[in-house]
Formats: structure tokens, C-alpha cells, sequence
């Protein structure tokens, strides 16, 4: 059946078939650069890089560009309450977010173009937008006319009939979430003295709808495959984005939609202004494991159900990434092992060397059914929890396997490629490899001490129970004549 993604706006499930065969062309919206961004904001941007990985699994090439909005009206607040200027406004938060990207193992996309970098591009497509007679000039600028544009509201829901340019009002601010469609900024005027830029359209910026589909556009073309964000992109940003796009070219803007949901915390949306959200530094100052965050955000729910962060299923993500890690270390060992010799006219290692036993057909064959489970719940629409549920299934059956008999050396390979090829999706491993190499976090070393403390006292169950706690963060505490020792889970 191939690959499918549901597609928000035709409400279903469909075949993904790239415009240029072989090739996909994938856009998601990145952070806007006034702040740290949240783990709310990397569960989408996980979604996003899964959903990429398997991409380029299922096609020979892909294509992936994530903007970065360095220029917004919270921005140039900011930057005129620090009295710099918009590149030194967003450096640190920039530096911040690739950090973090590198932390949770996201792979970099293609192209990261950056707003102030494609003013040109958007001042063009303002003027292709004029030309088409859907837009008009007021006093802060030059606006989209949303009655102009008929299939408004069709990814939203958002309903626009009868709307008169002016008569319904205008919207100048570049975040608004109230569900009231009202035309919209596409170039801001400013005053001389303000952050802007002097173009044909005089002077001014772009509003922040305009800039990804500028910058996708410039990229991808004018139609190009997939576009993705979170939930909230819907509406306003990308209905607007689709009705000024289409407007310009005439032609469909995208094929697929894709969103992500939220991250919650106690049932409410993790967002900056809640004050419920976390980073990923205070994450993993507090000791959490970046390979347990990742599996988590990727596999706690379906991309497009809410998930809630929540201690304890955080400890399960963390015992599940250990034991993808302990199979591989398992069969890595059997391999370098040599395996068992095989028996039959395969023992020479050549074409043949999987034959022999019985249980060695076993393991042959409940790898080749893992294999199209999995890839089966990845087509269907990116399932990873169904897809990493077949994967643990798999895992324990192979174990008793591998318990029976030790694997011939080719098998233990091909047991190893594929831990390999799911975690080329997963992308969790090189994560929980590089923790095992790494020190005490600053709260599990302060952990670590209290417990030391207790046993000189001789408080066993206070010592027991800092154990534990240790234990959850993934550092395992023995005790010997020499004193306590830990190791990684």
C-alpha cells in the first residue's frame, strides 16, 4: 500500500507520492527565536525528524527546510527593551536551539533559512499579491484581503463568509490564536527610527505569516510535498499561509498537512505563557536522560493524540531504551563472539551460513516478521508507538532464541543490522551510548552524597530509598569495603 500520512486538510489518510518521483519535499515550521524553546516545542520537532528519518528510509531523496523567525513583534520588543539589535536579540536563543536539537539526536535539516535574510523574496511576493488584487494598503501597512480568497477556512474549520475588507477589521499583531478570521499583515510600516528595512514597498517588515511561505517557496518551489507543525500552526498561520500562497501562484501550495499535538502537563498545554514549560538544560540538569526524553516525546503517543509528561512513563521510556541497548550489546557480543558453528553445507560462512538449526531459522524469520511490522506501522501514518511495541515483542522472543542456542556469526549480524535500522528511526542509541560515557549530573552526585550520609549513619531505609531514586534517573549504587560505587544503568 506504501506510505501514508493523514492529511489535515482533507481530513484523511494519504498515499505519499512525491511531486518529482523519488524526491520529497519536506517544510517545518522552527522556532521563533525569542526564547528558549520548550519541550512542548520539541515534541513537535521530534514528530518532524522521525517522520524525516523514515522518509528517507521509504524514498531516495529528501529535501528538508525549517525556518528560523528571527524577526517578530515580541523580538523587536525585546530587542528595544535591551537596546540592541535584532542579531544580538536572537544569537543566544539560536545557539540554544541547536544545542538542544544536538541533545535529543534531532538530525539537522537541509536549510535553516532565516527570516531577515529573505526580506527580498517576501517584498516580491507582497508585490505578486498586489498584482492579483487581494490585497490593500491601510495605515500600518499592506494587508491580505481574506474575502478575496473563497476556500479560506478549509484547513481550520474557521469560518470567513461574508467578509468585507475592512468591515470585519484588521489583525496587525503577528501571534494571535482567537479564532476570528480578520485580514492580516503581510508588511508592517515603521518609523524611521524602528527595526525594519527600506524596500519597494517602503519602509517596514514582513508580518510573520509571510515569511514561510516566502522562504518555502523559495526552496521547494511554489508546490512542494509535506508541511508540518504543531497543532497550533493551524490557525491563523498556516490557513494564512495557504491563502496568500495560492493566491500569488494559482497553483495548490501543499500537498500534505501534517500537525502535531500538544504536550501537556496535568491535562493543560505546556506553553511559555502557563509557566508550566521545561527546557531541555533544566531537563537534564535535573539528571533526566536525553535518550529517555526523546523516546518518550516520540513514542509515548501517536503524533497526532495529546500526550502528557509524566514521571512514570518517563521511567518506562528510559527501561525501553535500555533494552534495545542491552539486545544490541547482546548480539554484538555474539558476533564478536564468532556465534556457534553451523552445521550443514552453510558452515563455511558464505552464501549458505544462516542455514544449520532450527532455532536459527527462528531467529531468521521472526527478524524478517519484525521487520514488516514495523515498517507496516511506520507507513501507517507514522505509528511509532505501534511500530516500537512490534520492536520489544520481537525482542523478547529473540532473547529465548538466543537463550536456546547461540546464533551462527551471520545471523548475530543480521540480528545487529536490524537493531540498526530501527534505531536509525528511533535515533535513541547514540544517545544512551554517549550517556554511559558521561559524569554525575550536579543533582544525582548531590543524591549520591545524601546517600553516602545516610549509610554513615546508619539510616538504611533513607539509604535504600536515595538507591531507588538513583536507580529511576538510571544510576545503579553498590556498595562495597571501599565505599559506594556507581555505575549507568
Amino acid at each position: 500500500m506504501g506510505m501514508r500520512l493523514h492529511d489535515t486538510l482533507s481530513r484523511r489518510l494519504q498515499p505519499v507520492a512525491p511531486l518529482e518521483p523519488g524526491h520529497v519535499r519536506l517544510y517545518t515550521c522552527g522556532p521563533t527565536v525569542w526564547n528558549r524553546a520548550h519541550i512542548g516545542n520539541f515534541r513537535t520537532f521530534l514528530f518532524e525528524d522521525v517522520l524525516r528519518r523514515w522518509l528517507e528510509r521509504r524514498f531516495d531523496r529528501v529535501t528538508h527546510v525549517m525556518n528560523i523567525t528571527d524577526v517578530d513583534d515580541r523580538l523587536i520588543r525585546n530587542a528595544g527593551e535591551h537596546g540592541h539589535g535584532l542579531a544580538d536579540e536572537t544569537r543566544p536563543w539560536i545557539e540554544g536551539f541547536f544545542a538542544d536539537v544536538d541533545t535529543l539526536g534531532i538530525r539537522r535539516a537541509h536549510h535553516y533559512p532565516r527570516a531577515t535574510r529573505y526580506i527580498e523574496e517576501m517584498v516580491a511576493l507582497v508585490e505578486r499579491l498586489e498584482a492579483a488584487g487581494v490585497t490593500y494598503r491601510g495605515d500600518g501597512g499592506i494587508y491580505f484581503r481574506i474575502a478575496s480568497f473563497p476556500r479560506y477556512g478549509a484547513l481550520s474549520g474557521i469560518r470567513a463568509e461574508g467578509l468585507v475588507a475592512g468591515a470585519s477589521g484588521r489583525v496587525d499583531a503577528d501571534d494571535y490564536s482567537k479564532e476570528d478570521a480578520r485580514d492580516f499583515a503581510l508588511w508592517k510600516v515603521v518609523g524611521p527610527g524602528e527595526i525594519g528595512w527600506d524596500t519597494r514597498l517602503g519602509r517596514g517588515r514582513p508580518g510573520w505569516h509571510i515569511e514561510c511561505s516566502a522562504m518555502s517557496m523559495a526552496l521547494l518551489g511554489e508546490s512542494f510535498d509535506i508541511h508540518c507543525g504543531g497543532v497550533d500552526n493551524i490557525f491563523p498561520h498556516h490557513e494564512n499561509e495557504i491563502a496568500q500562497s495560492e493566491a500569488a501562484t494559482g497553483r495548490a501550495f501543499v500537498r500534505t498537512w501534517c500537525h502535531g499535538e500538544h504536550l501537556s502537563v496535568g491535562g493543560e498545554k505546556m506553553a511559555k505563557r502557563f509557566g508550566n514549560f521545561r527546557t531541555v538544560p533544566q531537563l537534564v540538569e535535573a539528571g533526566y536522560r536525553p535518550s529517555a526524553i526523546r523516546f518518550f516525546l516520540i513514542a509515548g503517543a501517536h503524533y497526532r493524540r495529546r500526550l502528557d509528561w509524566d514521571e512514570e512513563p518517563l521511567q518506562a521510556a528510559s527501561e525501553a531504551v535500555q533494552r534495545l541497548r542491552d539486545f544490541r550489546d547482546r548480539v554484538r557480543r555474539e558476533r564478536a563472539g564468532g556465534g556457534a558453528a553451523a552445521s550443514g553445507p552453510g558452515s563455511s560462512g558464505g552464501a549458505g551460513a544462516e542455514e544449520g538449526p532450527p532455532s536459527r531459522d527462528a531467529l531468521v524469520a521472526r527478524v524478517a516478521e519484525a521487520t514488516a511490522a514495523f515498517e507496516a506501522a511506520m507507513d501507517d501514518d507514522l505509528n511509532v508507538p505501534a511500530a516500537v511495541g512490534q520492536v520489544f515483542a520481537a525482542i523478547r522472543d529473540l532473547n529465548r532464541l538466543l537463550d536456546a542456542e547461540p546464533p551462527a556469526a551471520a545471523v548475530a549480524q543480521r540480528l545487529e543490522d536490524w537493531v540498526a535500522a530501527v534505531d536509525d528511526v528511533l535515533g535513541v542509541l547514540p544517545l544512551a551510548d554517549r550517556e554511559s560515557e558521561a559524569g554525575l549530573g550536579p543533582e544525582e552526585q548531590e543524591l549520591l552524597d545524601r546517600r553516602a550520609a545516610a549509610r554513615a549513619r546508619r539510616d538504611f531505609e533513607e539509604s535504600d530509598r536515595l538507591r531507588a531514586e538513583l536507580a529511576a534517573r538510571g544510576v545503579v549504587v553498590e556498595d562495597t569495603p571501599g565505599g559506594q560505587r556507581w555505575r549507568r544503568a
